[in-house]
């Protein structure tokens, strides 16, 4: 398991550079889109559907949503003057709200389950808010001053992967060596609340380093310290959201189309809530 999993990600590792940093705008939108429709293949399986032709027919609904956002904001038109269509920002405030909500059902599960597990519509509809708002995110920071620099938005995607993965090894780590008081025992048994602190922890070290070697003000680094912290507990209730659907629905893994790490959604779970509320926060930053 450990050398599939080493050997997987020495294949996907300079896979995702190529696609961040040298990738044309218009073909980064459309791989982003593919992979958030393969999300959506492994979603459908969380909403109880095991037929092959239910489970295209979400995604189907997926890929209609996307070419429709597609249409109404394409990835060149993102940024009016340096500042993000309003409408837009509705998507992240709307995603905001949801993660709020996520948060809610994760703590309460499973005595408040049966709010969403009883009919496929919520579930298509958690799907549909976990899932959309990422394309989008990864869009509005993919093209953010991409006339003045093209690879600035890859640095924030960049920057955003680098809490993500931060978090995830501080949490390991912190949860192996101190983990004593399960963090939620009933969705993910391993996870302890050691561990999530870890990752804060790592988290923002991550960020602080990236300031410093990037030149960023001082006087911003407590500003960038919090929205850190912000987006890395956000980032863990993405992991542990997928991890509710899974053990609601029987699944270990999400998928297997990745040897060692199991779906894409495995892969990509933290992102999806970490991904909107960094562009939210980045979004609001350069409005301000």
């Amino acid at each position: 398991m450990l050398k599939q999993r080493i050997l997987t990600s020495a294949v996907l590792a300079p896979l995702a550079m190529l696609l961040v940093f040298y990738t044309p705008l218009a073909l980064f939108s459309f791989i982003a889109a593919a992979i958030v429709l393969l999300g959506a293949w492994e979603w459908s399986a969380f909403m109880g559907l095991s037929c092959a032709k239910k489970r295209g027919g979400f995604v189907a609904l997926m890929a209609a949503v996307l070419l429709s956002l597609h249409w109404h904001w394409p990835i060149t038109s993102l940024w009016q003057a340096g500042k993000l269509q309003a409408d837009a920002n509705y998507v992240f405030t709307l995603a905001f709200a949801w993660w709020l909500v996520a948060t809610f059902l994760v703590f309460k599960y499973p005595s408040k389950a049966k709010a969403w597990n009883e009919g496929m519509i919520m579930r298509a509809v958690a799907g549909l808010l976990t899932l959309v708002p990422l394309w989008l995110a990864l869009n509005v920071l993919r093209s953010a001053e991409y006339q003045q620099a093209q690879q600035y938005g890859s640095t924030l995607i960049m920057v955003v992967l680098g809490i993500v993965w931060s978090a995830d090894i501080g949490a390991y780590f912190a949860g192996k060596n101190f983990g004593k008081h399960k963090l939620m025992p009933n969705v993910s048994p391993n996870k302890t609340i050691e561990g999530l602190v870890g990752g804060v922890i790592t988290a923002v070290l991550f960020v602080v380093i990236f300031c410093y070697f990037a030149q960023v003000e001082q006087k911003l680094w407590p500003v960038y310290g919090a929205i850190t912290i912000v987006i890395a507990l956000f980032s863990a209730i993405g992991d542990l959201l997928e991890s509710m659907f899974k053990r609601e629905v029987g699944l270990k893994d999400s998928g297997a189309c990745l040897p060692g790490h199991g779906g894409i959604l495995d892969r990509i779970d933290s992102l999806t809530a970490a991904a909107p509320i960094f562009a939210l926060c980045y979004a609001w930053t350069v409005t301000l």
